[in-house]
């Protein structure tokens, strides 16, 4: 195997960053994530008094994640 200098070490590091930098897009992971769980139709829950519904609502979601 082939020894490496400092210097290709650094230049191929700064080539990943650039990559790495370039598909970088702050806070749109979360707004992936939120679209592809919406793609599933995720149930709504009105909310109010009924254990039963909460229960039923929270297994559906469940499923999806």
């Amino acid at each position: 195997m082939a020894a490496r200098t400092n210097a290709q070490i650094a230049e191929a590091l700064a080539t990943m960053v650039g990559i790495m930098a370039r598909d970088h897009q702050p806070g749109r992971e979360d707004e992936i994530r939120l679209e592809r769980f919406m793609k599933h139709k995720p149930p709504t829950f009105t909310g109010g008094y009924d254990p039963e519904g909460a229960v039923s609502w929270l297994e559906e979601v469940e499923i999806i994640f």
